[in-house]
């Protein structure tokens, strides 16, 4: 019989991406980190708030994440807010490319998990909303949640 993994374990996440953008596609992205920072994503330590992916020269970067420096680092701790690369697919970044160029899309990450012991980025390509349809988007959460507790009484 095979080894039964766990769910992937979440260590952050974008709660500002869903209100911001209208999420039109996701991709699963690796993550090329240093020692010091595979630790402190581990302790759930990343915030990915300002952040998106950025391609250039044929690569993707997560840039504007912040890791913070690991508590038992020495000098040889990183810096916090460098640029880290995404492990993409050539197809996969090409096709980012092309959408976010021609189609004015946006890229960002979503969340960073555990999967099978590795860090994953959950990326999205995005569009951003206006402020209408944040307003429209507020008055729908209004009126389910006062549905709901009509429903209860």
């Amino acid at each position: 019989m095979g080894k039964v993994r766990p769910k992937d374990r979440r260590l952050a996440s974008n709660r500002r991406a869903k209100h911001d953008y209208h999420i039109l596609d996701r991709m699963e992205a690796g993550i090329a980190l240093l020692g010091t920072e595979v630790k402190s994503v581990r302790d759930g330590r990343i915030q990915l708030k300002d952040s998106y992916i950025e391609i250039r020269d044929a690569e993707a970067w997560l840039v504007g994440a912040h890791i913070a420096p690991y508590s038992h680092g020495n000098r040889e701790n990183h810096d916090p807010e460098r640029p880290r690369k995404l492990l993409l697919h050539r197809r996969e970044i090409d096709r980012i490319f092309g959408r976010t160029t021609i189609q004015g899309q946006t890229c960002i990450p979503l969340s960073v998990y555990l999967k099978a012991n590795r860090i994953k980025v959950e990326i999205a390509l995005a569009k951003g909303k206006r402020l209408y349809d944040k307003r429209q988007a507020e008055r729908e959460k209004l009126l389910d949640r006062e549905a709901r507790e009509g429903m209860q009484e």
